[in-house]
């Protein structure tokens, strides 16, 4: 059988017995087979796919291992403030429960004090107090959350403010633990 009827031979099979002087210089540098040059490509697609799948599997085996081996319970008590160092409607951060978690602690009322964590439910914006209007506003994109129950008033934020659950010893006030709403 002649190599030029032979399935799959190439366009450019001459190439080697030098029929085709004519020919680009980039051909002559880059003798590439069209067909074989498919087959390769869709090997090579078949290893990226695995290896890709191989990763995605990794990845969620980090999660799920991370999942099962975190530490569980509740946060452990910490002390956050002294009753006389906050007037009526002043306002101190801290962190609770861990140093990447930041919360505000808000005294309302002689002997009301609530707390909340300090990142907008939306985009984790920081949030500020405002006083005036009995309002936490999150200047991100307009949002605006009730200072006495942490829940969205208006803008993207739909759900509620984490509240930390406060515990007030004598003049020191403790963060006890950590409520997360829907």
């Amino acid at each position: 059988m002649n190599d030029e009827n032979r399935p799959g031979a190439s366009a450019y099979a001459s190439h080697d017995r030098g029929e085709h002087a004519d020919e680009p210089q980039w051909r002559k540098d880059f003798p590439v087979d069209v067909p074989e040059d498919n087959i390769t490509a869709r090997r090579e697609f078949s290893k990226f796919m695995v290896l890709i799948s191989f990763a995605f599997f990794i990845g969620q085996m980090f999660i799920a291992l991370h999942h099962l081996f975190r530490r569980k319970g509740r946060p452990g008590r910490e002390k956050i403030a002294e009753r006389s160092s906050l007037a009526i409607g002043e306002t101190a951060g801290f962190h609770y429960p861990t140093e990447n978690d930041p919360c505000l602690l808000i005294r309302r009322a002689d002997d009301e004090f609530v707390a909340f964590g300090a990142q907008c439910t939306h985009l984790m914006c920081g949030i500020r107090p405002d006083p005036d209007s009995d309002r936490l506003n999150c200047p991100c994109h307009r949002g605006y959350f009730d200072a006495a129950t942490g829940i969205p008033l208006a803008g993207p934020p739909r759900r509620p403010l984490p509240r930390i659950t406060l515990e007030i010893a004598g003049e020191t006030i403790y963060a006890t633990g950590v409520e997360v709403r829907t």
